[in-house]
């Protein structure tokens, strides 16, 4: 059977022609699955009992359920989501007093490698369906409305997986995200993060997308960076630069560069000033320096607080619009780089 979310408004349209019922169901059904957020077939009252029946024997719909929530000492709440397919992904609430946003993810595990993410040491497992990916925002967001009265003011693609190489589902779910007749968020508040493919970086700016992007950047020197993350021996730094400023020419959208802080690795002056002249060749909005959160495959540590305070100092004093992004939910695993599953 088909999954009905996977329909466009005119094949549900056609199927209810077809039952010999009016057009108007289909307009019932769709607002349903987009606005009212059915979770079952039996959720749409103002369909009868017989029609809702009849939509239960010709199509599914699955959705995510929420499988277990924790809330950490910060405000921070992390969401572990179970499919049909029994299959789990990790979504993270994080509330500031000014935003509400959710960290979804877009694959069930990873195939980057990247070997400060725990994230990575899992593979990837499968890519999410636009509508899995929906559920998530979905559901982060009726817990945003419950405990903080407020809905989601931002949508990060920053949780488990490579959202790039989940094209298809990605284009289509910011479309649902953003369409009037679906959560109705404009996509300037939608981020996509990804490890840096340059191909689909210019893909993202032939389709013309509205979303802001972030690059996992992490190393300002290739060396450096194929270390720690695989995907730089086949997307460079300059294949990635080529690539930022093409997307940037064709869409005008903002980018971050997200550069996580390591011990003793990337944390000294000449690792700075390298980010300086990168900065320079993209027009990069802001660059987020991150807090590195450990994890147990990984060896790397945190700087102390006087080398990430020099590292923010010369950054400030080479005009660099830089921000020292404080780990969110450490304490429960939520924060960057720790979603993995773990429960």
């Amino acid at each position: 059977m088909q999954n009905i979310r996977h329909l466009t408004y005119n094949e549900i349209e056609q199927h209810f022609l077809q039952l010999g019922e009016k057009k108007f169901r289909a307009k019932q059904v769709w607002e349903w699955l987009w606005q009212k957020h059915a979770f079952s077939f039996d959720d749409m009252t103002n369909l009868s009992k017989e029609l809702r029946q009849k939509l239960a024997l010709t199509f599914t719909l699955p959705a995510l359920k929420t499988d277990i929530i924790q809330v950490s000492e910060d405000g921070t709440i992390k969401c572990r989501f179970t499919a049909v397919d029994n299959k789990k992904v990790e979504g993270v609430l994080i509330p500031t007093d000014e935003r509400k946003t959710a960290c979804v993810s877009s694959q069930v595990g990873c195939s980057m490698g990247c070997t400060f993410c725990a994230t990575g040491y899992m593979g990837k497992i499968r890519n999410l369906s636009f509508d899995e990916i929906y559920d998530q925002v979905v559901l982060i967001n009726q817990q945003s409305e419950k405990i903080y009265n407020q809905k989601l003011t931002n949508i990060v693609f920053m949780g488990m997986g490579e959202p790039l190489l989940n094209y298809k589902n990605l284009l289509k779910v910011v479309e649902r995200i953003s369409a009037e007749d679906g959560l109705f968020m404009s996509p300037k508040r939608i981020t996509v993060s990804t490890a840096g493919i340059a191909k689909m970086i210019k893909k993202l700016g032939d389709d013309k997308v509205r979303f802001k992007l972030a690059l996992s950047l992490h190393a300002a020197n290739d060396k450096k960076r194929s270390e720690i993350m695989p995907i730089n021996d086949t997307n460079n730094i300059k294949d990635l630069t080529e690539a930022l400023n093409y997307f940037y020419k064709q869409t005008g959208n903002e980018i971050t560069f997200e550069y996580i802080l390591f011990k003793n690795f990337n944390d000294t002056q000449k690792d700075a000033d390298e980010l300086v002249k990168l900065y320079r060749q993209i027009p990069v909005d802001l660059i987020n320096i991150i807090e590195y959160n450990p994890i147990d495959n990984s060896s790397f540590r945190k700087p102390d607080e006087e080398v990430t305070n020099s590292f923010m100092q010369y950054l400030e004093s080479k005009k660099v619009n830089a921000r020292l992004r404080r780990s969110r939910g450490k304490d429960i695993d939520a924060a960057c780089g720790q979603l993995a599953n773990k429960g």
